[in-house]
């Protein structure tokens, strides 16, 4: 398993990286405790959650039940000290989580706390913020986002005070590292700025949507992640499970994604049929698992920090965390080239 540094820190974490978001709903306490355990034993030392989860679907009933999981399974194996562990403070917007209140500094310190209660642990390696306060154009909002209607002066304040808060968190020892989540790079920039103007933590990474199917970040991003070390976390690098090819012809198989909340967060739309097929029919022409081809692109990428998998079943693990060790050849790589120049952006 290839090991990448965050950002300019000293923090070490595998290619792969173990998600969560389905513990605690769609994986039992024991199915958890089972992903993480052979994780380890395969190489992946970084494990990314949120006080958020799980998801699939959200609710106020199982707020934070994934952290709790987590903790109670660093507590029964004395495995702490094993994972490089992220999570991120949830934005504005869910009533049930501080009355869906945005983010200020207070709220970053409250969180921190209630996410060290829960993961029982003393200090969370990667803290990132999971929202941006003034929106943001993922999950499908790249069709209507307009920034023209924030606050320049707001937004400039909120990821100010954000920032100190982070740096108190980090002077006392609660957090090692900090990043950002569905940013965008302005976004991304203004962290860097003030963080070098005031002496404070530095952003180190980005956890962004990243797939064959969605591949925003090739652009302004990736230059960005170049100049300034601050690299991809990529999150649904399958879309969902869409690129598995397990939805092609309107099938949702019992127990998935779409099968409980339908169009799997705006990605399952007819747009995507074509590309998927194209892209799951020359993984299956060339010998290989398509979601291994997936994943294996992903790790192509030359600003990508770690990939972020997540599975329901241990087949899929297995399959998810075996992409480390499958390397594309160029005319794979060539074919992909061209159905993404086919169906630029499918979702």
């Amino acid at each position: 398993m290839k090991m990448n540094r965050l950002g300019r820190t000293d923090i070490l974490v595998s290619e792969i990286c173990l998600g969560t978001m389905t513990w605690g709903s769609q994986n039992t306490r024991e199915e958890a405790y089972q992903q993480m355990d052979y994780a380890l034993d395969h190489g992946v030392n970084f494990f990314d959650t949120a006080e958020l989860y799980p998801t699939t679907p959200l609710s106020a009933e199982t707020y934070a039940d994934t952290e709790r999981l987590i903790g109670d399974w660093f507590e029964k194996t004395g495995k702490r000290d094993k994972v490089v562990l992220a999570t991120k403070v949830a934005g504005p917007g869910r009533p049930y989580i501080r009355e869906g209140k945005p983010i200020t500094g207070a709220v970053v310190k409250e969180a921190v706390d209630a996410s060290l209660k829960r993961l029982k642990t003393d200090y969370i390696d990667l803290y990132q913020i999971h929202w941006p306060n003034r929106g943001h154009f993922h999950f499908r909002g790249a069709w209507s986002y307009n920034p023209f209607k924030q606050d320049r002066s707001k937004a400039s304040a909120d990821i100010a005070e954000i920032l100190e808060a982070l740096g108190d968190c980090v002077k006392a020892g609660k957090l090692k590292a900090i990043g950002l989540s569905n940013e965008t790079t302005w976004g991304t920039q203004k962290y860097l700025t003030l963080a070098e103007a005031k002496g404070l933590p530095r952003v180190a990474t980005i956890q962004n949507e990243y797939n064959l199917l969605y591949r925003h970040y090739d652009l302004d991003l990736a230059e960005l992640s170049h100049h300034e070390d601050v690299g991809l976390l990529a999150y649904s690098p399958l879309a969902g499970g869409i690129l598995s090819g397990k939805y092609l012809d309107g099938k949702k198989p019992a127990g998935s994604r779409g099968s409980i909340n339908g169009d799997i967060g705006g990605r399952l739309v007819p747009q995507q049929e074509a590309a998927t097929r194209a892209y799951v029919e020359l993984a299956k022409a060339n010998g290989i698992d398509p979601s291994a081809m997936a994943l294996a692109f992903c790790l192509t990428r030359p600003f990508m920090a770690s990939v972020i998998i997540g599975a329901t079943t241990m087949d899929q693990l297995k399959v998810n965390i075996g992409a480390a060790d499958l390397k594309l050849s160029d005319e794979v790589l060539q074919e992909i080239a061209k159905i993404h120049r086919q169906y630029p952006m499918p979702i």
